[in-house]
């Protein structure tokens, strides 16, 4: 069996209750599967839509392009023209994205840990 990663948080009844905001807005931001996966694919460097939606396997255009704009609204992407007619755009992550560093390291980790979990298991 793995091991969880190593955060020590105490859960007592007021501490949960302090904690069950701060986790409904980051869900409400992240919800869903992909505005993380788009946040990790664009760390390794600018791309374009069509390059995210070949790299990001199994979403659909009009989803991408709906993350897209929630990313960019909540400033963890950026859009930008890089040529005109057609109109091509390329997106990229903003400092802000930073941010969440430590809490996709913490998810790579635990998934990792899981996955095994689960093989080990069977």
């Amino acid at each position: 069996m793995g091991k969880a990663p190593n955060v020590k948080v105490e859960f007592t009844e007021i501490a949960c209750i302090k904690h069950l905001k701060p986790v409904r807005d980051a869900l409400f931001v992240f919800g869903g599967k992909w505005k993380l996966q788009i946040i990790i694919v664009l760390r390794s460097g600018n791309k374009r839509f069509n390059e995210l939606q070949r790299t990001i396997e199994g979403i659909s255009s009009r989803v991408l392009s709906n993350e897209l704009k929630d990313l960019e609204l909540n400033k963890f992407v950026k859009r930008s023209l890089i040529s005109q007619n057609p109109d091509i755009y390329e997106y990229e992550i903003t400092e802000y994205s930073d941010t969440l560093k430590e809490v996709l390291m913490a998810l790579g980790a635990w998934g990792r840990m899981h996955r095994g979990t689960l093989i080990n298991d069977k």
